[in-house]
């Protein structure tokens, strides 16, 4: 089976716990109305509190399980900050069967002649230092579930390598090696496994930034490409490990 086509049913991820990076816009907005929808207890991570507050109102109208509000800004993140939302974590769920990173900063389009270095510095460490170590500090509440999913959101960018993506696409090129490695050194954790996916053109704030003059009707809405993301994070991908996915 393709995922792309995957259709989920009801009560998909009934009993899981997804934790999503992002949860306020774009794929992560969509990924965590779906994921709720499918059951799953959803804790919504962002940086923007009013925002995540709005999102977890309207899952509870959803009638869905109650989510959870990890308010955490991964640009400024301190250690501190880590540690203590993974004792949250670990403590008030007791186990992490889900985590999708899909935050993420587009920085600056221009030239690697002319790209702001501090930018550079910025957009390196929210798109790949930030998700290695979210991903090191849930660990231990990873390990705890019988069927954990890691997903990286990846880029055309990695495959297809274009002037003018600057840091952008150099962090999503890094995640690759990040998820092959951490997918070797778990093979032994046979409870966990490891992915990315590259969601493809999607309606999003990201998207209109980086191309200003497109007709956003033109562009597929990011809950058009949650089929691959909910079967990675179900039990139907037990045993998918260590690959590269596109959701369209």
């Amino acid at each position: 089976m393709n995922p792309r086509d995957f259709t989920p049913r009801a009560g998909l991820l009934a009993g899981r716990v997804i934790f999503i990076t992002g949860a306020t816009s774009g794929l992560g907005r969509a990924l965590a109305l779906a994921c709720a929808q499918c059951g799953a207890s959803v804790i919504l991570s962002g940086r923007n509190g009013n925002k995540l507050e709005r999102l977890y109102t309207e899952i509870e109208q959803l009638g869905a399980p109650q989510p959870a509000i990890a308010l955490l800004n991964l640009a400024t993140a301190t250690a501190v900050e880590y540690d203590s939302l993974a004792d949250i974590v670990g403590s008030e769920f007791g186990k992490l069967d889900g985590l999708v990173h899909a935050a993420g900063l587009l920085g600056d389009r221009s030239p690697l002649e002319h790209y702001d270095v501090p930018t550079w510095c910025k957009v390196l460490h929210v798109n790949l230092t930030a998700p290695f170590i979210l991903t090191q500090v849930l660990l231990p509440s990873l390990r705890k579930s019988p069927d954990a999913s890691v997903i990286f959101v990846s880029s055309g960018v990695v495959k297809s390598p274009r002037p003018f993506w600057g840091a952008y696409a150099v962090a999503k090129a890094g995640l690759e090696p990040v998820r092959n490695m951490l997918s070797e050194e778990l093979e032994s954790a046979v409870n966990i496994r490891v992915n990315s996916v590259n969601p493809g053109r999607m309606r999003t704030p990201m998207r209109a930034a980086a191309y200003p003059a497109e007709d956003p009707k033109t562009v597929p809405a990011p809950e058009q490409v949650a089929g691959t993301f909910l079967y990675l994070l179900s039990e139907h991908s037990r045993g998918v490990r260590d690959r590269y996915f596109e959701a369209q």
